[in-house]
C-alpha cells in the first residue's frame, strides 16, 4: 500500500497520528507527515482508518 499525504490540504488535526501512530506524526508546524520508513504503511492495520479519519480527505492510499 502506498501513502500520500497532500500537505496542500492537511489542516493539522492530528486524527492520523492518534489512529496510526506507529505511521503518522506531525511535524514542527503540526502537519501531518510519516514516520521514516513508513511510506508503505508498513503493514498497520490502522492506516485505512487514518485516512477515514482525516476531516478534509488528505491521505490518499493505493496499491
Amino acid at each position: 500500500m502506498d501513502i500520500s499525504i497532500n500537505k496542500d490540504v492537511c489542516i493539522g488535526s492530528g486524527q492520523c497520528a492518534l489512529t496510526a501512530p506507529k505511521v503518522f506524526t506531525q511535524d514542527d508546524d503540526g502537519f501531518s507527515e510519516l514516520l521514516p520508513g513508513r511510506a508503505d504503511g508498513g503493514g498497520d492495520p490502522m492506516v485505512r482508518e487514518a485516512a477515514r479519519a482525516c476531516p478534509v480527505q488528505a491521505i490518499a492510499l493505493g496499491e
